[in-house]
């Protein structure tokens, strides 16, 4: 299996993977480093994607994926030649970009994320589809934000922003200026399937089009790209992607237009021609009804 089909095949199993069931089943994940710029690298292993700043000031983290990597993450960002991680940005509440918080802040990280983040992560979703408990203390966002944030590290310029979600209600964008960096979390996901629009967490797939759409149109044209699932991508291929969850959600408001109930759109298939690949977390009939409940919300 080539490199690129592995990367793939982490970010989909790690999709179908529950809390409890994936912290007992992380002794054969591989932690891989990609090195995108000097001083910034991508760690692939389970879960979201991570995405480490380091240098002479201090080492920044987005996201953390589970708990029971924390230790292999912590050996990754050594193995860089950084410093422990200083700070933990959250792009969002998920639990596979989450889990690690709680052993990052006890090692001394502070954690930032949007205020929704936090909001979500105290009481968790004990009875939701995939069952999270509440977060311990240590696991919290301390700096949290209604916009957005800037560091200045390393002599970078990154700037953390909530452009109105999609993804959850909660999701941030972070943007290295100088190196043209964008990691997207969630709102991107470059791997085989449908887009997944968590509608129990406040997302919505017209927010996500409208975030999508100003971060492409500020973007420069050679951006690199990281996901929150999927290997590396840039500029031309988030774009296809935005299109592609355009023309579903065409479709989908015309059923809605025509007056038909959400069973009606369903059945009527109206993404039966995509082509987007076998896998990913959701399938056609739950993108039909997230498209469904963004209209109805």
């Amino acid at each position: 299996m080539n490199r690129f089909a592995a990367i793939v095949l982490a970010a989909v199993s790690s999709l179908f993977a529950v809390p409890t069931s994936a912290q007992g089943n992380m002794q054969d994940v591989e932690i891989t480093t990609e090195e995108i710029a000097p001083g910034v690298a991508v760690l692939f292993g389970r879960g979201g994607n991570i995405a480490v700043g380091y240098g002479d000031d201090a080492t920044m983290m987005i996201d953390d994926q589970f708990a029971p990597l924390s230790e292999k993450i912590e050996a990754a960002v050594a193995a860089l030649g950084a410093k422990p991680v200083k700070y933990v940005v959250n792009t969002h509440w998920h639990f596979d970009h989450t889990g690690g918080n709680e052993h990052f802040g006890k090692t001394g990280a502070t954690i930032f994320a949007h205020d929704n983040v936090r909001v979500r992560m105290i009481p968790g979703d004990p009875e939701g589809r995939f069952p999270v408990q509440p977060a311990p203390k240590e696991a919290l966002p301390v700096v949290t934000y209604g916009q957005g944030l800037r560091f200045h590290l390393n002599d970078d310029t990154i700037n953390v922003m909530f452009l109105g979600g999609g993804h959850t209600d909660g999701d941030s964008v972070v943007i290295w200026e100088e190196k043209k960096i964008v990691h997207m979390g969630d709102l991107y996901f470059n791997i085989p399937g449908y887009p997944f629009v968590d509608t129990n967490s406040g997302g919505n797939v017209y927010d996500l089009l409208r975030t999508i759409d100003l971060v492409t149109t500020t973007m420069p044209d050679d951006a690199k790209v990281i996901p929150g699932h999927g290997p590396m991508s840039n500029k031309a291929e988030l774009i296809a992607y935005r299109t592609m969850i355009g023309l579903a959600v065409a479709r989908v408001e015309e059923l809605h237009g025509e007056g038909k109930t959400l069973e009606e759109a369903v059945a009527a298939k109206p993404l039966a021609d995509f082509d987007v690949g076998e896998g990913g977390f959701i399938g056609p009939d739950a993108f039909v009804t997230a498209i469904w409940n963004s209209i109805d919300d």
